[in-house]
């Protein structure tokens, strides 16, 4: 059993849905990244998503492209990514997913990156811009390495793509909530209940939602309205913490304050 499904299932004996923070590894600096995630870990999430920054990240908006041009100042690399989730291994139990684009895998090699991934303590990875139908050599290498292999699902999805990324991913299914990028959203789309609810008709693997989850409120209707078993939290976060480090307050007190807030709404009703 992978860190990923032991806690969905102890979530689950809890009537609880699971938090999980982005971060973009290596901003403000690695240093700071891994005391940010001990730091939501102690604050309660459940699980962390570590960014690979790189130099064009489609799927992402604003708040995270900037978050990764940043982190490549620090010349923040798949290695230098690795290295930390070895060192918080020694600190944290908590899930760590990468999130990356097909291209530096590529250039990485995908059974390389594969190995190092279990290696370091690595739990998923997300290949944003990798299909399902094309992911035939990454899959083969992450499951000999029994590493979780994350496809998203988007409004836009047929029902062909929702039938093969619920057969083909491992750990849980990344529910886009919107058309677009990543970014802060005031209110949740009118028909992300009923995506989720297409999604759970095929399948009984842990359904988490991101883009655009920003306040308790969110939250709460995903998991007790639309059955989602997780929530995915990236720019609004980064944004607080950025904020606080401009006015020189502690990003570790004020991450830490989010994160308690967002999961207190994750208990489930009933």
């Amino acid at each position: 059993m992978t860190r990923l499904s032991r806690t969905f299932a102890e979530l689950g004996k809890r009537n609880e849905a699971a938090l999980i923070c982005f971060l973009t590894a290596g901003d403000p600096d690695m240093e700071m990244t891994e005391r940010l995630v001990i730091a939501l870990d102690q604050a309660g999430a459940d699980g962390v998503e570590l960014g690979i920054p790189f130099s064009d990240p489609l799927a992402d908006g604003k708040t995270i492209q900037a978050a990764s041009e940043r982190a490549l100042a620090h010349h923040v690399t798949i290695d230098t990514v690795l290295a930390a989730v070895k060192r918080l291994r020694r600190a944290t139990d908590i899930p760590i997913v990468l999130m990356t684009y097909c291209n530096p895998v590529m250039q990485y090699g995908e059974e390389r990156f594969a190995e190092r991934c279990h290696a370091c303590g690595v739990d998923g990875v997300i290949i944003t811009d990798l299909p399902p139908e094309e992911g035939n050599r990454w899959i083969a290498a992450a499951r000999r390495e029994n590493v979780d292999t994350i496809f998203l699902l988007a409004p836009t999805s047929t029902e062909e793509r929702i039938n093969k990324v619920t057969e083909r991913t491992t750990g849980f299914i990344y529910c886009v909530s919107r058309t677009g990028v990543t970014g802060v959203q005031q209110t949740l789309p009118p028909d992300l209940q009923a995506l989720v609810r297409r999604i759970r008709s095929k399948t009984n693997k842990p359904i988490g939602v991101g883009f655009g989850i920003s306040r308790p409120e969110h939250v709460h209707a995903l998991v007790c309205e639309a059955g989602a078993d997780a929530v995915i939290v990236g720019s609004a976060l980064i944004n607080i913490i950025q904020v606080a480090l401009q006015e020189g307050r502690d990003p570790l007190a004020v991450a830490s304050r989010k994160v308690a807030q967002l999961k207190k709404a994750t208990k489930k009703v009933g």
